[in-house]
């Protein structure tokens, strides 16, 4: 198929996409994505293995002295950190490519980014406490 139109003077594929919106953002945003689920891929199964190793039916005072551990604080909080940013980032591209009114993008979008930054405080917050 011809990149241009039959009686139509010569159109290169680079103009007909021409102010369509910027082609620099996507990358940044592809490769946080990837990031955040590669390191999902260590972080996921060490919580799996402390909820089935240490969590489950164990008293309260076992899982605050597990989580009260460094090492348990801090991959706790990793795991929470990332896996909020990786739904951030997977929303985000849903909400662009299947809410088509740019002012109800844009509200759903600052929205999602407070209340999954909220909820990782909130999460952050608690692992702290215990910790301590």
């Amino acid at each position: 198929m011809p990149y241009y139109k039959e009686g139509a003077e010569f159109e290169a594929p680079l103009k007909t996409v021409k102010g369509h919106g910027s082609a620099k953002s996507g990358t940044h945003h592809w490769i946080h994505q990837r990031i955040t689920a590669v390191a999902s891929l260590f972080l996921v199964p060490w919580a799996l293995w402390a909820v089935h190793s240490h969590i489950i039916g164990a008293s309260h005072d076992e899982v605050v002295a597990w989580l009260s551990q460094p090492l348990n604080t801090i991959l706790g909080i990793l795991l929470v950190i990332t896996m909020h940013y990786h739904a951030v980032l997977g929303l985000q591209v849903v909400v662009e490519d299947y809410i088509h009114k740019e002012w109800l993008k844009i509200l759903k979008l600052v929205g999602q980014k407070l209340l999954y930054t909220a909820s990782a405080i909130a999460c952050i917050y608690a692992l702290i406490q215990i910790a301590n």
